[in-house]
């Protein structure tokens, strides 16, 4: 007899938001492909560093903890530092909605908003020049270092044993945005634990300097979660299986699919992977491909949702496969990755203590 779509079992009852968002719902969406669908992928990033520095007396309650973020994250470490009785500051990207914003605010966040930028590369750079300001100035706060602070895979172990629960025994390949590096290393790492063979696939926009695109640029990129203009500690190159780089008008077609295919309201960098992940399990039939879909579309209504009628119809869209990154072709370039390292760059946390908060206390707390 078919399900009625009800169930009988006890709901959960949690003591904070943040156990209730963290979990994803897991979707199939063909055959071989399923969507981890998430309302905010960072609050297991958050969750994990704020507990295991907490454990170390890193930091205690009534610190103030500060970082740089385009969204997502700011709303989880806020979240997180409300939990736990923590100060949270944050350096917002140009691309902070009103919305996200007012919500930080309410949190109990304080908010310094970069100004419009050119490109986000003016606009991330700006962003980690208002934090070393910020630390100079106040040297009681922690830097949480997102980008760079290997803390923040900690929390994606516990994904990783949900990965397992609902995709038992299956070759599997992850797609996700390459982004800050915590949630691919973090998910990756515990997964290959089970099975070596795991797959990971990476989106990145082009004018990243994660995986070599800086000399591209797009005009319209407002994809602030699976790039970056600095480079990122926390991205670790050996990891990943295969890259593909995409255009904005790109991913928009994915994330306009997505919706209309399967009725799911997902940002930008979740279109962008499902593009990816349709093409990588045509190709793949025998492996299940888990996407990872890290937000809701909230925050793209106007530059995506609202132009659904321009989007192109994903089936007319293919890659360039090519074999090195002297290849590189907007405005979509796959590229067989085959977990190799990367020339070890210039870290934005040069000349920075890293790796500790700066403060005048002695060393034992910090």
């Amino acid at each position: 007899m078919p399900s009625s779509g009800t169930s009988t079992s006890t709901p959960l009852l949690h003591s904070h938001v943040t156990d209730a968002v963290k979990a994803p719902s897991f979707i199939r969406l063909s055959e071989n492909v399923v969507l981890a669908r998430f309302e905010t992928l960072k609050i297991y990033a958050a969750l994990g560093a704020v507990r295991a520095l907490l454990k170390a007396g890193t930091i205690r309650p009534g610190d103030t903890l500060v970082d740089s973020s385009s969204g997502i994250y700011a709303i989880a470490l806020a979240m997180v530092c409300h939990r736990y009785g923590l100060r949270c500051h944050i350096v917002a990207s140009t691309t902070v909605t009103p919305t996200i914003r007012a919500q930080l605010e309410i949190l109990g966040a304080t908010v310094d908003q970069m100004p419009p930028a050119r490109d986000l590369r003016l606009d991330q750079h700006r962003r980690v020049e208002r934090v070393q300001e910020l630390l100079r100035a106040n040297p009681g706060m922690h830097w949480m270092r997102q980008y760079h602070d290997p803390v923040h895979y900690r929390g994606y172990r516990e994904m990783a044993e949900l990965v397992r629960e609902a995709l038992p025994d299956t070759p599997l390949t992850v797609v996700t945005s390459v982004g800050t590096g915590s949630s691919s290393a973090g998910l990756i790492q515990p997964l290959r634990e089970d099975d070596p063979s795991t797959r990971l696939v990476g989106i990145q926009p082009f004018g990243s300097v994660s995986f070599g695109s800086e000399g591209f640029q797009d005009p319209e990129a407002i994809i602030a979660g699976i790039g970056s203009a600095i480079p990122f500690d926390n991205v670790r190159h050996e990891l990943f299986d295969r890259v593909h780089w995409m255009s904005f008008r790109h991913a928009m077609a994915g994330t306009v699919a997505l919706m209309r295919a399967h009725a799911v309201f997902a940002g930008l960098s979740t279109g962008a992977a499902y593009l990816a992940a349709r093409w990588e399990a045509q190709r793949h039939p025998e492996r299940m491909h888990l996407l990872v879909g890290p937000d809701t579309g909230h925050r793209y209504v106007e530059q995506v949702f609202a132009r659904h009628r321009e989007a192109t119809d994903p089936a007319t869209l293919e890659p360039v496969e090519i074999a090195s990154l002297d290849e590189l072709t907007p405005p979509w370039s796959t590229m067989a990755w085959a977990r190799r390292g990367y020339p070890t760059r210039h870290s934005a946390t040069s000349g920075m203590v890293v790796g500790a908060r700066r403060s005048g206390r002695p060393a034992g707390r910090g």
